[in-house]
């Protein structure tokens, strides 16, 4: 992939939209060379491991993610109807619930505290993230943020034989109220905050990103995925590691029966996650994607972060 950043310095957008290559990877790879914000991002380590599903699920269904490794449930929350009915929310998907979350964990980092600003910080971020915050835009931000607020989180790891098993939810504060007068249906609250449980797991594994990367590739929920699970797992490997296709199925493509639609699927969104990461070095085969062990895409000078001593 190191190709299309190559002949993008060296030629220019123009030239390498009329090769036969896929737009959408040299639109990313163009946007992402070309961004001077050199911001960070930060995101939990679990959803690098486990992610929410790319399309929406039935309303009182559970989401489930098992790989070797690590074990996601995320479970719908319900909220009471004013007569008195219990109505399903339904988990976060696609995009935008993962670039709300993002703000959330990168807020939190940076500002060493579990009370997030909301408001025109949220908006700014997801206009910077490309994301117009309006009309039909700021309706969906609104549902994904709902959902957030209540679905519950199990995470269970599984490393040297022994199981650690973490239940909690995202935040303890509503995003956006329930009822308004403004067409999204509920006004954007002056901030939140993490739950406590998440917070803490959050500060103690933190995956350091490059804004820059998630902006190219800001509508591409599978991409996302895909370059977070790369910048976790890529610099810290001792050697070449392979993965089978039905291992990357079971972590990416929960909801595709089919291995070989999930397979050019991934494939696709495969490249777009490396247009915004030129360090990575992977090998796809008939048999499935091995790692090579690379430089993660943010240098770790950058990624101290210094957290006050508990009391």
């Amino acid at each position: 992939m190191a190709e299309v950043h190559d002949l993008l310095q060296e030629h220019g957008r123009q030239h390498v939209l009329q090769l036969d290559m896929d737009r959408r990877v040299v639109d990313a790879a163009a946007a992402y060379l070309t961004d001077e914000d050199a911001g960070l991002g930060f995101m939990y380590s679990g959803w690098a491991q486990a992610p929410l599903p790319h399309k929406k699920q039935p309303d009182s269904a559970p989401w489930q993610v098992r790989t070797d490794r690590v074990t996601l449930l995320v479970e719908p929350g319900r909220r009471t109807l004013p007569n008195g009915e219990l109505q399903w929310i339904g988990v976060p998907y696609g995009s935008r619930a993962r670039l709300i979350l993002l703000y959330l964990q990168t807020e939190a980092l940076r500002t060493q505290s579990r009370e997030i600003e909301l408001g025109k910080s949220l908006r700014d971020w997801l206009k910077k993230m490309n994301i117009s915050p309006g009309g039909k835009t700021i309706a969906d931000v609104r549902e994904q943020a709902l959902r957030i607020t209540r679905c519950r989180l199990t995470f269970e790891v599984q490393q040297a034989g022994k199981s650690a098993l973490v239940q909690q939810l995202i935040v303890d504060k509503a995003l956006f109220t329930e009822d308004g007068e403004d067409s999204s249906g509920g006004q954007l609250l002056a901030r939140t905050k993490l739950s406590e449980t998440f917070y803490d797991q959050l500060r103690r594994h933190p995956v350091p990103i490059q804004e820059s990367a998630i902006r190219a590739i800001s509508k591409h929920s599978m991409a996302l995925d895909i370059y977070c699970w790369l910048a976790y797992r890529l610099h810290v490997l001792q050697k070449d590691t392979p993965i089978t296709w039905k291992g990357l199925h079971a972590q990416f493509g929960a909801g595709v029966k089919r291995l070989d639609h999930f397979r050019d699927t991934f494939c696709a969104q495969l490249n777009l996650a490396l247009a915004v990461y030129p360090e990575a070095v992977v090998k796809l085969s008939a048999v499935g994607l091995t790692l090579v062990p690379s430089p993660p895409p943010v240098e770790p000078k950058r990624t101290v972060v210094t957290f006050p001593r508990s009391r």
